[in-house]
């Protein structure tokens, strides 16, 4: 028997007006979130150095983005189920506490376990936000999505720049230690600002893991968004994988810290975020994400053909500004199916969007090693092809975007 959800008619966005201010803070804090699953990825040769011998460090980012996948399926659901600022402001705490871990980690196989914790505890920054898209006025959803997914996509970016300028001049340690307290003030501010709300549903929790099948199966718009996106996020992770071998090839003969740099170089595409937001609410989702779909493709025909500094600079900003307006839209698309189900509804569609990742990473690693940059960027263009494909024929099933 399929268990049904109810609505509490209390909900946040008939009791709650979301103003710039606070938007602002929960972007910031969504940020400061999810930079921390990258922080280590510049600095593993750092760490590597200190605890020679261990074969262990080459896992740290692999522990870091396996707690964050994991999270993000077991619990995600719970912002359905229970007070959403409890829970963020719990999870930042725990984030906090599990960067002292691995500054202090004696050993490599404890950073490792550490990691595991650390990426599990940064999965706050998907807790944020559903509860900004409840939060919003229906007229101003994608609007607000876009500012915060703005302050998640430049913690992601610029990560890197800071976890790499950080551990080369001061230390791996000293990128945690400065990581937690950090983690520490996000949850004290969250804690003073954002509103209580009651659950948004009576279903328990085993029964909101069982029905994200139902979800799935009965959510159309849900699947097409969420594949689309897959796609679009594999050929984004088929770049930034890449990104450093191709600048070490002697037509650049550059290093890790010029990568580092690019991060900066694609923040510039963190403004398409807010602006595909205010375009979605005004002419709806559908236009954005094609949109965004066709700049990610056109990026990789850049890319390919243009084998210069600025061509990178150029398809770079591009790549980001397709696929962040194509991820604004298609959240604004999956937050207004099931109000009672946000949390459930990002479940699925951010797990779908890693797995992609995922398989966008891998691929562009065995494509590099075979056929080097003109296979990738052939590789990447692909992604985007099948994405658009996939959009497009699901979409003839005519399930209208509410």
């Amino acid at each position: 028997m399929m268990t049904t959800d109810t609505t509490d008619d209390a909900s946040p966005e008939k009791a709650f007006a979301l103003g710039r201010g606070l938007t602002f803070m929960m972007a910031a804090a969504a940020g400061i979130a999810v930079a921390n699953i990258y922080y280590n990825q510049p600095m593993l040769g750092i760490i590597e150095r200190d605890f020679a011998g261990s074969d262990a460090t080459g896992l740290i980012p692999t522990a870091t983005q396996l707690g964050y996948a994991v999270s993000l399926f077991l619990f995600l659901p719970l912002g359905d189920l229970m007070d959403w600022r409890r829970l963020i402001v719990v999870q930042f705490a725990i984030l906090a506490f599990s960067l002292v871990l691995a500054a202090i980690a004696p050993t490599a196989a404890l950073l490792v376990a550490a990691s595991l914790l650390v990426g599990a505890s940064a999965t706050v920054a998907q807790q944020i936000v559903p509860l900004a898209a409840s939060l919003a006025v229906p007229e101003k959803r994608g609007a607000t999505i876009g500012t915060v997914m703005g302050g998640v996509l430049t913690g992601i970016l610029l990560s890197r720049t800071v976890g790499g300028f950080v551990g080369s001049h001061f230390g791996w340690r000293e990128m945690f230690w400065i990581a937690a307290p950090v983690a520490l003030g996000a949850s004290a501010v969250m804690a003073a600002v954002l509103p209580r709300n009651h659950p948004h549903s009576t279903i328990r929790y085993g029964a909101a893991l069982m029905s994200l099948v139902e979800i799935w199966r009965n959510e159309p718009a849900l699947r097409r968004s969420t594949i689309l996106q897959a796609a679009l996020f594999a050929s984004f992770s088929a770049f930034w994988t890449i990104l450093a071998l191709r600048l070490e090839e002697p037509i650049f003969n550059l290093g890790a810290d010029v990568a580092g740099l690019f991060g900066i170089v694609g923040a510039i595409g963190i403004l398409a975020a807010p602006l595909a937001g205010k375009l979605a609410d005004r002419r709806g989702p559908d236009l954005v994400i094609c949109l965004g779909a066709l700049l990610t493709l056109g990026s990789w025909i850049l890319l390919g053909l243009w084998a210069t500094i600025p061509g990178l600079v150029v398809g770079v900003i591009v790549l980001d500004f397709g696929v962040q307006s194509a991820l604004v839209s298609n959240q604004h698309v999956i937050y207004s199916l099931r109000p009672e189900a946000r949390s459930r509804l990002n479940t699925i569609f951010m797990s779908g969007m890693f797995i992609g990742g995922a398989i966008g990473s891998a691929g562009a690693t065995m494509v590099w090693n075979a056929f080097g940059w003109n296979g990738v960027s052939l590789f990447g263009a692909l992604l985007a092809v099948c994405g658009i494909a996939m959009w497009r024929a699901t979409r003839r099933t005519g399930v209208a975007h509410r």
